[in-house]
């Protein structure tokens, strides 16, 4: 035989035809703990709408489902909240056991509603303007919750100040350096 005789031979495996298709999958990688929390909490909410009567879609539900979903929840939670009448009412630290409920905390469900309002977007939900998870009667409700919870509890909330960085203490610079240069060039 000849050695110009070409006889054809296999295409390497990464650039067979068909392996095109597997060689633009990328490895997908692991969740973050926020991406994993919010496609859970996103599914329990679908599942709570599905077992609604009737049944209702995502495009169907508005806050006041949101509200519902946020009481129901409240059966699984593991806070302490006693009633006025209770004899523990506003004591920290009571010193025996009584029937009040268990609820869910109101940093549970804050966190709750700023995933869920991730996920409503990420699902095409719309602008952020119509996202039922922003609606004010929504932050109305969780504010109830809190102060309600500070006070049966007998802990009052107080809101963390932020801390300023170095960046917040540069642009304050910044902008008092811009605002004297005009006065210094017209003197």
């Amino acid at each position: 035989m000849s050695s110009d005789h070409h006889t054809p031979t296999k295409d390497p495996p990464d650039h067979h035809p068909s392996s095109s298709s597997n060689h633009h999958k990328q490895p997908q990688q692991p969740l973050s703990r926020y991406e994993s929390q919010k496609r859970r909490d996103w599914n329990t909410f679908i599942q709570y709408l599905k077992s609604q009567n009737p049944p209702l879609m995502m495009s169907q539900f508005d806050y006041t489902h949101v509200l519902s979903f946020l009481r129901y929840l409240d059966q699984f939670g593991k806070t302490k909240v006693h009633h006025q009448a209770c004899a523990f009412f506003g004591q920290p630290d009571p010193p025996g056991s009584c029937t009040c409920p268990l609820k869910q905390a109101w940093g549970s469900l804050d966190a709750l509603i700023g995933r869920l309002r991730a996920a409503y977007e990420e699902h095409g939900g719309g602008s952020p303007d119509t996202n039922p998870f922003a609606n004010g009667s929504i932050r109305v409700h969780l504010r109830e919750v809190r102060e309600s919870q500070a006070k049966a509890r007998g802990i009052p909330y107080r809101k963390k100040k932020r801390r300023k960085t170095k960046n917040d203490v540069v642009v304050v610079k910044m902008d008092i350096a811009n605002s004297s240069t005009p006065n210094q060039s017209s003197t």
